[in-house]
This record gives structure tokens, C-alpha cells and sequence, in this order.
């Protein structure tokens, strides 16, 4: 591919421009193929395009929207009246053929909504499912979904995003016969809601589908299966909760604590062991793996964190980039077309 075009929706997020334009100046500066259209208010991008190289705003287009959609509004409310939103348009981006993919930090339900309405589901899947893919502790990597973008997922949906998943984890991260658990309250099959015992009674059919059985949240980073299935509940508070236990080390890790009164010897031996654990614990760093690819549509569609800074956006960006490089969205409906008519 020689050239990437892809759509921010610019006005998206806690932060909106102040942190999507410098982001998307640093994902052009990484990659010279790539093209980047900022959707949103015309005066607010280019204010933090006024110091900007170039060279690089030549790879670059502002395309105008008339609103933004808010956090706080409710999905239906917000796909109601979209048209002229910054989310919307940079959708509709990707439906014209406009550009490969859109990245957007907006409101999860209208992203998800919008998404559907305007990019269609592949065939077989009811709807479409947040997924990131995590480090573990064995130095490999899980695909976890869903993560926001359901609330409430039938077991046929739980089913449909293990396929998803496993094809991620497959034909992606290159990973043989991936393992696919869902996640339980425990290892029992007697355990859990019915949703999820429905689902596993279905996925212990599938022979295309390596179905492990339950795991708990405790299993999140052992490495113990390649593939975590849950709905978006309690993904999205499961994904939270690590991350701000991670952040919250990171961050005992960098800080001093302990006063003056100790040892010299003591103190070099605890800068020491601060560096040494920092460089072992940073890759669990949120910002390193910023950005849920929206699988199950006839399109690629990235969210961001809300909260994203700059350095996680940026990661965002490049997971679009790598998501439209791999075709994912053309590998998951050749796959589904094998293995979800005999889940039938």
C-alpha cells in the first residue's frame, strides 16, 4: 500500500484538538505514506496546526463539521441528530471510499451506533464488538472483546465475538489453534449467568473454535488463553479496573516515597530496583495499547480512550494503520463464512 488515508474525528474525546491534531502530526511524522482528514471546527484545528511542519500539514486536510457529539448524550439521542457531527463525518468518510479507516475518542454507544448504521455488519454478525489485544505475562499477547461496545450480549453474540476473536488471534497475532475462554465468576461449568452457559455449550460444539471453558478476572494477564470472551459490561469495567491498577504502580514505581533518612546504600538500592521493575512492568502501560478495533463491520473503525493524551492517540492512529494494512475486516468475513454456518 503507497498511500493510507485515513478520518480522525478531530473533535472527539476529553480533550478534543488540543490532543487528536498534535497526535495525528506525530503518527504523519512516523509514517510518509500516510494521509490524515481532520474532521471538525476549522478555527480550533488549525490553531493547533499554527506551529506545525509543513512538509507534513502538505499530508494533510481539515474537512468541516457543524457539531460535535457529546460524551454524556445518550446513543440513540446522538444518532438522531448526528447529521453535521464530526463522528458522523468522518464515518461517512470511510463509507464513500474517502478513506481506509476512522479513529475517533467520541461517545462509545453513538460510535457504535452510527458505525452500524452507516457500515453495515459483516453477514452472520448481529453486532459488532470492541476488541484490544493485551501483553501478558508469558510475553505473548490476548485478544480480549468485548469492551463497551454491548451492554447486554445474548449468548449468540458471545459466540459470535469468540469467533471474531479467534480469528484475530489466528490469522493476526499469528497464534496456532488460539485457546477461547469466556470470562466467569468461576471455573464451574455451573457457574455464571445463563448467557455465558449457553454460549459455552455452543462453543464446545464448534470444531473450528479451541474452547477452553471459563476464566476468571484473575486470569487476565497470566497468558492462561489467547482469546477472552465477555460482554461489554463487564469488559469495560474489567479493562478499567487493570488499567488504573497498572497506573497506580507505574506510578508507586517513579515516586521516591521512604523520606531521608535512609541509607545511601539503601536508597541506590532502591533506584535500582525502581529502573529494573519500571522496565519489566512498562509494557502493561495503558498508553501502549490505546485504541479498540470495532470488529464485525464492512470497515475499519478505531476508539480511543476519552481520556487518551497525545502519546496514547497516537497509538490509536497506528492501530488503524495496521488494521487496514492486515485487512482485517476481509479476514474475519472469509473466516465467518467457514465457521459460523455450523454454529447454526
Amino acid at each position: 500500500m503507497t498511500r493510507l488515508t485515513l478520518a480522525i474525528d478531530a473533535m472527539g474525546g476529553d480533550f478534543g484538538p488540543c490532543v487528536t491534531v498534535p497526535a495525528s502530526l506525530q503518527a504523519l511524522a512516523a509514517n510518509s505514506q500516510l494521509h490524515l482528514l481532520l474532521v471538525g471546527d476549522p478555527d480550533a484545528i488549525s490553531t493547533s496546526l499554527a506551529k506545525a511542519d509543513s512538509a507534513i500539514c502538505a499530508r494533510l486536510q481539515i474537512i468541516a463539521a457543524e457539531s460535535v457529539i457529546a460524551s454524556d448524550v445518550r446513543p440513540s439521542q446522538a444518532i438522531r441528530n448526528s447529521r453535521g457531527s464530526s463522528m458522523r463525518i468522518a464515518l461517512e468518510m470511510v463509507k464513500e471510499g474517502k478513506a481506509e479507516a476512522c479513529i475517533s475518542a467520541g461517545n462509545t454507544g453513538a460510535l457504535m451506533g452510527l458505525a452500524k448504521l452507516l457500515l453495515k455488519p459483516l453477514d452472520g454478525i448481529e453486532r459488532p464488538a470492541l476488541m484490544t489485544v493485551l501483553p501478558n505475562q508469558q510475553q505473548g499477547r490476548t485478544v480480549v472483546l468485548d469492551l463497551g461496545a454491548n451492554v447486554d450480549s445474548d449468548s449468540t453474540m458471545l459466540v459470535q465475538f469468540a469467533v471474531m476473536g479467534a480469528v484475530m488471534a489466528e490469522d493476526l497475532l499469528a497464534i496456532a489453534n488460539p485457546r477461547v475462554a469466556l470470562l466467569n465468576i468461576g471455573q464451574e461449568e455451573s457457574k455464571g449467568l445463563n448467557t455465558i452457559r449457553h454460549a459455552a455449550e455452543t462453543l464446545r460444539g464448534l470444531a473450528d473454535i479451541n474452547y477452553i471453558g471459563y476464566v476468571e478476572g484473575n486470569d487476565l494477564l497470566t497468558g492462561k488463553t489467547d482469546v477472552l470472551v465477555c460482554d461489554g459490561f463487564v469488559g469495560n469495567v474489567t479493562l478499567k479496573t487493570m488499567e488504573g491498577v497498572v497506573r497506580m504502580f507505574l506510578s508507586l514505581l517513579k515516586s521516591e516515597g521512604g523520606g531521608g533518612k535512609r541509607a545511601w546504600w539503601m536508597k541506590m538500592l532502591g533506584r535500582w530496583l525502581q529502573k529494573r521493575l519500571s522496565r519489566r512492568f512498562v509494557h502493561l502501560n495503558p498508553d501502549q495499547y490505546n485504541g479498540a478495533c470495532l470488529l464485525g463491520l464492512r470497515g475499519t473503525v478505531i476508539k480511543s480512550h476519552g481520556a487518551a493524551n497525545q502519546r496514547a492517540f497516537t497509538v490509536a492512529i497506528q492501530q488503524a494503520e495496521q488494521a487496514v494494512q492486515r485487512q482485517v475486516s476481509e479476514r474475519i468475513a472469509l473466516r465467518l463464512e467457514a465457521v459460523l454456518p455450523k454454529s447454526d
